[in-house]
């Protein structure tokens, strides 16, 4: 199995992740916890044991995705007697798993033992604690064993606290295991067993992100590990495991203490766990005494490995100048042996770990009886002051400097004798040392020039269902619960404060009886009522607390990755019944398919309203004294997607597109549905909407924006890209030979992005074209909360010798190249302070892709050439290149979810990949999702990376651009286009009015010193007197729906067989809410007919057959020409170079007049306000005198 093929790739099958017995695998750290139990139980077999395994917890980051893996391997893990039960929360399955430990003890059992694996995130390992102390004092079975998986997330990238979980775990005296390699999973969770069933102790595994979420090629061999069992441990009466009946609790404590524990230490010794890995030998093995001993763990073991690598020092260095480092690997309880071992002869020991101080505090015990000890330095340095910091994360960097401290320190206080003994610091090693913190102070310190960049932070999905079920009534504020709808808490949701999983609404049960606030909304998941949070609407209830719970109904566990409910299928009419029983009485459904339910589903006093109800049903609901639930029902739209792939969801053949003509740029739409999908379309008259057809998930929620510019597409398809229809012999674009860059020791590239557009899949793909190649690789994916469209980023690490690879993060200045799939995270700190000038190479797609901000910001900016600017200045402007890759991946493929391996295929071919083609198709093909479409788009990227222009004609020809997206290049071309746009409006002499004011403006700003410059007034005329003269009535929306422009864009998107239906509210027509909003309709084909007719009648604007002209909202509208007329010319008489930017500022306020209706009376109210303050410094200014 793995051999080499004849191509000079490894055989692989996707297959040998869980089935091969020999040879190496490609595997993430979850999947090596998939593999463990699979082992564990041919290891049994082959020793003549019958056993089972079985498998339980509760999912969250970095162990989220550890169930999905399970499930998916479900056929393996039958065939080797495996069952998986998730638990409902993390302590009942931990109470599970004791279970388990217990068949022994009664008749009836058909298995020897059963091994067993909890796994829960680190809050999920505190609530555990009394299960955990329980358990682990009963025991394991002597043919069973308990591996617990606590999931530590140090830097609270996903959790709302940052959890250290060595603590918990020592506190109820269950032995750590610290993993640092993804060998480590297999290497530590086979000896984990091995030590619960020898010591009858529960055994912690420490998992973070940096070791569980990474993917490496580990050796999987069934006798790689050989356990050995010690000798001469003393035993208590009855042995050290699980028995029934049992003794007294007194006793079960001493068993623990007095037997169990140092069983756990015997058998770390035995096995030698804890070893030297770098540097001088112990003096116990015939080494010489050490300088400086380093001491670490797991993860920052990685850290200081790496550090070592960066500052120049190798094995053959460390010997020389006397360094050692000891990789523990149980941190509690510390075995002293082996400790005492490392440290003996060393003048320092340095103990580098993250947060609390767990093995510096063993390790002063243990040296503490010692005559000749050496200094002991971690938290704390040599002067007592604070080193090592007990909070955040530590990195490659920031060992790096400390270790570069202590070997200055050393090396000038050291005599020669000592240098003789203990190795000699030479001016070599700190030349190198030096010259490695020279760059990090040269990153630390950033470039003396400044640029405009922006963020992008996590944010709801498209059509997420919590962008309007999170929303709030005026006057009511909302409490935030674990979840996706946590986020809400950084939008404008009026949303605040947060509480432990399954504590939801009880801090607002302590906070009421002392407010005058007489009532909250509380967001709750349906994830979490399931987990625990049953129990605190049940106390609410009992309290009499005035509140409404919001259960947010997704039919997932969206967070995670979308995970079905735990424990049985949950459903909105069984949570009704549930919260019934808790007693509460109120209960309203609210849902976008209120037809969906069958007769009977829910009780007959439980009403279901259509979600565009919900501001009403919540003013409702916080009336009502008591504890009120509220069951948003609406599929998650991850999760709708996900599903729409399988065939398993219904897919509508239904798309909402806005007509940009008719479109305001109000921004009504993004109010309305909070959604990333409607991007900005930057035209000739003002910036306009869209919607991004790749990302949409068909929410429709858009089309409740106030504004006639929606229609939804019925039937047909989305185009296909121009690839589809260009044959390859047509493209005649040759394909040179790249240079792949060279590996020097090991080479680190960077993948960013955006969160759940399969940024990741890049990593996977290149991670096992470097396995199938045979190079050492680990890749790292840093998604957690920022899945959701947030800033993603793909550690990869390839190197000749697998012993090369240490920390798969990239550090500060360490990055060799920086494959940039969204240029917004590419220039952005974190990405940038990874770059090194003259080394880092980087491709970043440009692509306008908006940040959550423009959701509610419809003026919001994207600084592109400010973001190119900082990406070129940070690597060396000959060593960036900048391409629109969703333009391209959308014209060529149909879809803008090719642009990420579009952008791979660019960046092989402009030689940032140190892998072959024919790896990297083989990986795609491994990958086994939309292969042909990835081979595709890996193809025309490198094909751009030869000739752009080529591709970008092919894409878009020259005439292909609408004209409406072509800006002016000229003021003379800004007014010729304005005037035939108002003749077409209405006819020529309605042109010639506009005309006659821009000529007026032009004419006074010619006359002042300097000839006026650039005319930016005039500029500013011509643009904002436009606007408001083509107000869009009645006729004009008729006019731009039923002109060729419309239908020439609908043709560009979609194909075949299609209706339109339109989304409207005709004034004179529609009807109107409770707040007096006139509310939009859905109209079919048809009034395209009617729309051609009234097109026609805009002869009758203004006059007395205008029907519509005598609506109040028209009037405004043409009264608002004449002013803008007499404000513009009373400008003019005293216009001169001081005030012209106030005037300017005064002659560009329509641009603040957007939108239709009740929302275009919202901007103009402001639009007023703003000219009358802007009107009043002008007078003011001019009265004031001038100063000499």
């Amino acid at each position: 199995m793995n051999q080499i093929v004849d191509a000079g790739l490894r055989n692989v099958s996707l297959d040998d992740k869980y089935a091969a017995t020999t040879g190496s695998v490609y595997l993430t750290g979850t999947q090596a916890l998939v593999r463990l139990p699979l082992m564990q139980r041919q290891r049994d077999v082959a020793a003549g044991l019958n056993t089972a395994g079985y498998i339980s917890g509760y999912r969250g980051s970095p162990i989220g995705a550890y169930d999905q893996a399970l499930w998916k391997a479900r056929k393996q893990l039958d065939a080797h007697h495996v069952k998986f039960v998730p638990g409902l929360n993390e302590d009942l399955a931990a109470t599970a798993i004791w279970g388990t430990q217990q068949l022994h003890c009664f008749p009836g059992a058909r298995y020897d033992g059963v091994f067993s694996i909890w796994y829960g995130k680190g809050p999920g390992v505190d609530r555990t604690g009394d299960a955990f102390r329980h358990a682990n004092q009963a025991g394991s079975a002597p043919h069973g064993g308990v591996i617990a998986i606590g999931g530590d997330d140090h830097g609270a990238k996903s959790s709302t606290v940052a959890a250290q979980t060595d603590f918990i775990f020592s506190a109820v005296s269950i032995p750590v295991l610290a993993p640092a390699t993804v060998q480590d999973y297999l290497d530590l969770g086979l000896h984990g067993f091995a030590m619960s069933r020898f010591s009858g102790l529960w055994v912690g595994m420490k998992s973070v992100t940096d070791t569980l979420e990474t993917a490496g090629i580990v050796d999987v061999r069934l006798d790689r590990v050989q356990p050995v069992l010690p000798q001469g441990v003393e035993m208590p009466p009855g042995g050290l495991n699980l028995r029934w009946p049992e003794d007294t609790f007194l006793k079960l404590e001493e068993r623990l203490a007095r037997y169990k524990v140092p069983a756990a230490l015997a058998y770390a010794r035995a096995n030698r766990l804890d070893v030297n890995v770098f540097g001088r030998d112990d003096l116990a093995e015939g080494g010489e005494p050490a300088r400086l001993a380093i001491v670490s763990t797991g993860k920052t073991w990685l850290d200081v490995m790496q550090a070592l690598a960066d500052l120049g020092i190798d094995d053959a260095t460390a010997r020389r100048i006397g360094l050692k480092v000891l990789k523990v690997v149980m941190p509690w309880p510390l075995e002293p042996h082996g400790a005492r071992d490392f440290c003996a002869g060393a003048e320092e020991v340095l103990v580098i770990e993250e947060k609390r101080a767990l093995i510096e505090t063993q390790l002063r015990d243990h040296l503490y009886a010692l005559s000749e000890r050496p200094r002991v330095i971690g938290k704390r340095g040599v002067d007592g002051a604070p080193l090592v910091p007990e909070y955040g994360e530590l990195s490659p960097a920031y060992c790096a400097r400390l270790i570069a401290a202590r070997l200055k320190a050393l090396a000038g206080a050291a005599d020669a004798g000592e240098q003789a003994r203990r190795g000699v610091i030479g001016a070599d090693v700190l030349a190198r040392i030096e010259a490695r913190l020279a760059v990090l102070d040269a990153k630390e310190r950033g470039s003396l020039k400044t640029f405009e960049t922006i963020e992008r932070i996590p944010y709801f999905c498209s059509g997420c269902p919590h962008n309007s079920s999170t929303k709030v009534p005026e006057g009511s504020r909302a409490l935030a619960g674990i979840g996706c709808h946590y986020m809400a808490q950084w939008m404008d949701r009026d949303t605040a404060t947060f509480t432990q999983m399954g504590g939801e609404g009880m801090t607002w049960v302590g906070q009421a009886p002392f407010s005058d606030t007489p009532h909250v909304f509380q967001n709750i998941g349906d994830g979490t009522y399931n987990h625990s949070g049953s129990l605190a609407i049940r106390h609410a209830v009992a309290t009499r607390t005035r509140m409404t719970y919001k259960i947010l109904f997704n039919d997932a566990v969206a967070m995670t990755g979308g995970q079905q409910h735990d424990g049985g299928q949950l459903t909105p009419a069984l949570i009704a019944k549930q919260v019934r029983g808790e007693g509460v009485q109120k209960i309203v459904v609210v849902t976008d398919e209120p037809d969906k339910y069958p007769a009977g589903y829910f009780d007959a006093d439980i009403p279901v309203r259509h979600r565009r109800e919900l501001d009403a049903v919540q003013r409702e609901l916080r009336d009502y004294e008591g504890t009120s639930v509220l069951i948003y029902d609406q599929t998650c739209a991850a999760e709708k997607r996900r599903r729409r792939k399988r065939g398993a969801f219904p897919d509508p053949q239904k798309r909402a597109f806005i007509n940009e003509s008719v479109c305001e740029g109000c921004g009504d739409c993004g109010v309305q549905s909070n959604c990333v999908s409607i991007e900005p379309v930057e035209t000739e008259f003002g910036r306009k909407r869209a919607i991004n057809q790749s990302s949409c998930n068909k929410d429709f929620s858009c089309v409740n924006g106030f504004c006639p510019s929606f229609v939804t597409v019925n039937g047909g398809r989305l185009k296909r890209g121009s690839a589809t229809s260009v044959g390859t012999d047509a493209v005649n674009i040759g394909l040179p030979d790249v240079q792949l860059p060279a590996i020097e020791g090991s080479y680190a590239l960077l993948i960013t992005g955006i969160g759940g557009t399969g940024v990741v899949t890049i990593g996977q793909i290149l991670g096992m074209a470097a396995h199938l190649e045979g190079k050492g690789v680990t890749v790292l994916d840093m998604a957690g909360l920022a899945q959701k469209n947030g800033a993603v980023m793909s550690f990869l690490r390839i190197a000749h010798d697998p012993g090369q690879l240490y920390a798969p993060r990239i550090g500060t200045a360490a990055a060799d190249a920086i494959l940039g799939c969204d240029v917004v995270v590419t220039a952005g700190k974190d990405a940038l302070s990874r770059t090194v000038h003259g080394r880092t190479r980087v491709v970043a797609n440009v692509a306008t892709t908006p940040t959550a901000e423009f959701t509610r910001n419809a003026d919001w900016k994207f600084p592109l050439g400010s973001m190119e600017g900082a990406i070129a200045d940070a690597v060396g402007e000959d060593r960036a290149w900048f391409v629109d890759a969703s333009r391209l991946a959308v014209g060529l493929m149909g879809d803008a979810i090719a642009a990420n391996m579009f952008m791979l295929g660019y960046a092989y071919q402009r030689g940032l990949i140190p892998l072959s083609a024919a790896a990297i198709d083989r990986a795609i093909e491994l990958n086994e999702v939309a292969v042909e479409q990835n081979r595709q788009a890996f193809l025309w990227g490198r094909r751009a990376a030869v000739d752009l222009p080529r591709i970008q004609e092919l894409v878009a020809p020259p005439k292909a651009q609408p004209v409406s997206r072509r800006l002016s290049a000229s003021l003379d071309e800004v007014i010729a286009r304005r005037v035939d746009s108002l003749t077409d409006y209405q006819d020529e002499a309605y042109a010639r009015r506009y005309l006659s004011l821009v000529e007026k403006v032009r004419a006074a700003e010619r006359a002042l010193p300097g000839g006026g410059g650039t005319l930016r007034l005039t500029d500013a005329v011509a643009r904002g007197f436009h606007k408001l003269m083509a107000y869009k009535d009645e006729y004009e929306v008729a006019r731009l729906y039923t002109s060729g422009p419309f239908a020439e864009r609908l043709a560009e998107q979609f194909e075949g067989d299609f209706t339109l239906s339109l989304h409207l509210a005709p004034p004179l027509f529609a009807k109107r809410d409770a707040k007096g909003q006139l509310l939009k309709r859905e109209y079919g084909p048809w009034v395209l007919k009617a729309m051609k007719v009234l097109a026609r009648l805009r002869g009758l604007r203004g006059g007395v057959f205008d029907v519509f002209g005598y609506t109040e909202e028209r009037r405004g509208e043409r009264a608002l020409i004449a002013e803008y007329e007499k404000t513009i010319e009373g400008l003019l008489p005293t216009l001169d170079a001081a005030h012209l930017d106030l005037a300017v500022r005064i002659a560009s306020i329509p641009d603040q007049i957007r939108g239709f209706g009740h929302v275009k009376e919202r901007h103009l109210k402001a639009a007023r306000s703003l000219r009358a303050e802007l009107l009043a410094q002008y007078r003011q200014q001019r009265e004031e005198p001038v100063a000499a």
